[in-house]
């Protein structure tokens, strides 16, 4: 190589001195093509740069972008097949076997990527675009032979003490491509984690045996029965809540209130909307999922029916509970009121004698005599008792 490039200069060189300048420039690419090697590509290129001082700096090649696939396999008969795979060659594989289906699973993808894998498995556009902006309620759609389901994950965020500011509940998305030999899952967030899903069911053979659409109802069952976990979990935050609001001493602030309506408000939004999703996919109408898979379907649905009826039940709590501690806070406001009033009373009977006696009149009784200035303290401090008495036996003291 280095005499190829000695040879390349010295020819450079010489043609300089004698070819005219349209020659110069063509040989000068031809010698330019054959300084580069077969293999070069701007990847792997490494730029050479000349320093302040005439030194030359290598700067090192860009690294390349994060790969979105968390895993990908291949399923035959219900059993893993051994090996790693390219989700190109996954696809090739499992539509050589009657039974077999990949199942890619991708964590946050990037459009490029995400194009890549499309064009591969032939998935529609505005799917993907779904898939890689990841802002949709939950539903189910038809692209050709490819199914496309919209899950919203949630997750109980764990705190110590519920305040103005807490997050009570995380969400995120998981979206699902289901064709014949394929099930691509796309996973946004980390309120589900499908890991644990994939691990349980490749220990199910006899579930697998059902293709795509087992692990698209494993899926959904990991969905939903977060969502039991979270509403669980919410209960008993609504339980402190609501004692605190009830205490006698209550100082439960309608901050603390609405924070967790407004978390309730987003839960709601994850668990309401996938209804209709899953009754369409327990019809016996819906012929691409196989009977028995519509039959643990049927299973998910009434959890996630169970799952609706609490988030109702706490909603319309919620909204007790604030109006009740609206209320309250009305009521110490009027016994704030009645205590000032009180106590204004009190001190309006001091205000009058004294009022009475500071006119600087000539002419008025009891000015001369002699214990007239303390008959009068003694007259007002027993009005004043008895009223503070009598204002205490009304509850306004």
């Amino acid at each position: 190589m280095t005499d190829r490039i000695k040879r390349g200069r010295n020819t450079s060189t010489a043609d300089q001195r004698t070819s005219p300048p349209d020659q110069d420039r063509a040989r000068s690419a031809v010698a330019g093509r054959a300084l580069r090697p077969r293999d070069w590509s701007p990847v792997r290129a490494v730029t050479r740069r000349l320093s302040p001082d005439g030194t030359r700096t290598v700067t090192a090649p860009a690294e390349s972008p994060r790969s979105a696939v968390v895993d990908c396999a291949v399923y035959v008969d219900g059993r893993r097949q051994p090996g790693e795979w390219n989700f190109a060659e996954a696809l090739a594989a499992a539509r050589r076997e009657e039974s077999g289906f990949v199942w890619l699973g991708l964590h946050e993808p990037e459009l490029a990527e995400m194009t890549e894998i499309a064009e591969s498995y032939g998935l529609h556009e505005l799917a993907v675009e779904d898939a890689v902006k990841a802002q949709q309620r939950p539903k189910l759609e038809r692209f050709g032979e490819v199914s496309f389901l919209v899950l919203r994950t949630a997750r109980y965020c764990e705190h110590t003490e519920l305040t103005e500011n807490s997050e009570v509940v995380e969400t995120g998305q998981v979206m699902l491509f289901i064709g014949p030999h394929f099930l691509i899952s796309v996973r946004h967030g980390d309120a589900s984690r499908l890991a644990p899903v994939r691990e349980e069911l490749e220990s199910r053979q006899d579930l697998l045996l059902h293709g795509p659409w087992a692990v698209a109802y494993a899926i959904t069952d990991r969905v939903v029965d977060l969502y039991l976990e979270v509403a669980d979990q919410l209960e008993d935050d609504m339980d402190v809540l609501e004692i605190e609001v009830f205490d006698r001493q209550a100082t439960g602030r309608i901050q603390r209130i609405y924070q967790l309506k407004r978390e309730l408000v987003e839960f709601k939004r994850a668990v309401m909307p996938l209804q209709r999703p899953l009754l369409a996919l327990t019809t016996q109408m819906n012929r691409e999922v196989p009977k028995e898979v519509r039959r643990y379907f049927r299973d998910v649905q009434d959890h996630l029916s169970r799952t609706v009826e609490q988030v109702n039940s706490y909603d319309d709590l919620l909204n007790s509970i604030l109006q009740a501690r609206l209320a309250q806070v009305t009521v110490d406001q009027n016994n704030d009121m009645r205590k000032i009033a009180a106590w204004a009373a009190i001190a309006a009977v001091w205000t009058a004698i004294a009022g009475i006696y500071g006119m600087n009149f000539e002419f008025m009784p009891e000015l001369k005599v002699a214990y007239g200035y303390p008959v009068v303290l003694a007259l007002m401090l027993t009005i004043s008792l008895a009223l503070y008495r009598w204002f205490r036996r009304n509850d306004w003291l």
